[in-house]
């Protein structure tokens, strides 16, 4: 069994921007897992636990709605927490689409993706990079101060085109992300296995 999720890679730039971001929220002390600044990403859809064999079903499935989108910009900008930012168990940093490519995107590789099995999520999509999972309240005033500095801050913009589909290792350093196929957007858009 193979630890699975959907999600856009970020450009380089825009991670060392938010690995810098981490080192100055890091300095309050804060009780905060955070996440390796190389695997942050974008996820579309996480699938937990299945058998390698599927994923050459689920590559399948999700082709059609890849292709059909057109390469499309996103604005990384803004931190926040989830549930909100008095009480936050995870730290984020948003994204705003142009058009409504992302949005749309997801919902049909939801619908693609039920029909071989995988249940939709059924919470609302928000489009987000999660930054740290927030474990205690232990220096959580300075935390917020610095987070509040980064609130409508613009990280940066890049173009999606391809949607990557990752395996996930749980190690006690972290989690390691391997990439196992990757379906291009657009017309034409190919695909391809065990993408280094």
């Amino acid at each position: 069994m193979i630890r699975t999720f959907l999600a856009i890679k970020l450009p380089k730039p825009i991670l060392k921007r938010l690995r810098q971001v981490q080192q100055e929220l890091r300095e309050s002390k804060a009780d905060v897992r955070w996440v390796d600044p190389e695997s942050i990403h974008l996820t579309l859809k996480f699938f937990g636990n299945i058998e390698e064999k599927e994923v050459d079903s689920i590559v399948k499935s999700i082709e059609k709605p890849v292709q059909r989108t057109p390469l499309f910009s996103l604005k990384v900008q803004g931190v926040g927490g989830f549930p909100d930012l008095k009480n936050p168990r995870v730290l984020w940093v948003g994204l705003e689409e142009e058009g409504n490519f992302l949005s749309s995107l997801q919902r049909e590789l939801e619908k693609s993706l039920e029909k071989i099995g995988f249940k939709p999520e059924d919470r609302p999509f928000h489009p987000h990079l999660t930054l740290g999972r927030v474990k205690s309240t232990r220096g959580k005033s300075l935390l917020m101060e610095k987070i509040d500095k980064y609130k409508g801050e613009f990280f940066g913009e890049f173009l999606a085109d391809r949607i990557t589909l990752f395996k996930s290792e749980l190690k006690p350093t972290g989690a390691i992300y391997t990439p196992l196929a990757e379906v291009r957007l657009g017309k034409g858009g190919d695909h391809e296995r065990g993408v280094e």
